[in-house]
């Protein structure tokens, strides 16, 4: 089991040296979230684990601020191991993530801006352990969802305003803003 710093403190990225998610992402933010997945319940019932994050090789934890890493990563590594070991499907209904899709036909600016976020911008903040899914595009502004570490990242303003904000204005003059979904 490989472990990585993210930019966000709360948050380490857990390497199982397996896939993760075939599709999509899953990310829980609480234990009624992650009844959908056997694995995230189990790493909830770790003192300390506020959030569960599953990437396409990776899953990311967020902690909370009262404990510490030294004492979390062995009993978080264990679990992912020993769930590998299990055999057992890691979201048995193989049920992703859905936030960003839409059953609305797509306008050209919103077909850019989803291309964009997927080749240049998703597989960026994957390497940081977290996903920016599309929420909506509205009179110029794009709403965009941050998962795992990215999700109260420190360091997420500053990629949003300064990162993904200007190269999705370079790419599409219809974009004045980037925002957040909360």
């Amino acid at each position: 089991m490989q472990i990585e710093l993210t930019p966000n403190p709360s948050s380490q990225k857990f390497l199982p040296g397996k896939t993760v998610m075939e599709k999509g992402t899953a990310d829980f933010r609480n234990v009624d979230e992650a009844k959908r997945s056997p694995l995230a319940l189990n790493l909830f019932k770790i003192d300390g684990v506020e959030g569960v994050f599953f990437g396409s090789d990776f899953i990311s934890i967020t902690k909370s601020d009262n404990h510490e890493w030294q004492m979390l990563k062995p009993s978080i590594s264990e679990t992912i191991i020993e769930y590998y070991k299990s055999g057992s499907a890691i979201m048995p209904q193989e049920e992703e993530d859905k936030t960003g899709t839409s059953n609305t036909e797509d306008n050209e600016a919103v077909i850019k801006i989803k291309e964009i976020l997927d080749t240049k911008v998703r597989p960026a903040v994957a390497k940081d352990g977290g996903d920016i899914t599309f929420q909506s595009f509205d009179n110029g502004i794009v709403y965009l969802h941050m998962k795992g570490s990215c999700s109260g990242c420190p360091s997420s303003t500053a990629t949003l305003k300064m990162g993904i904000e200007n190269m999705l204005k370079h790419y599409i003059p219809e974009v004045r803003e980037v925002r957040p979904v909360t």
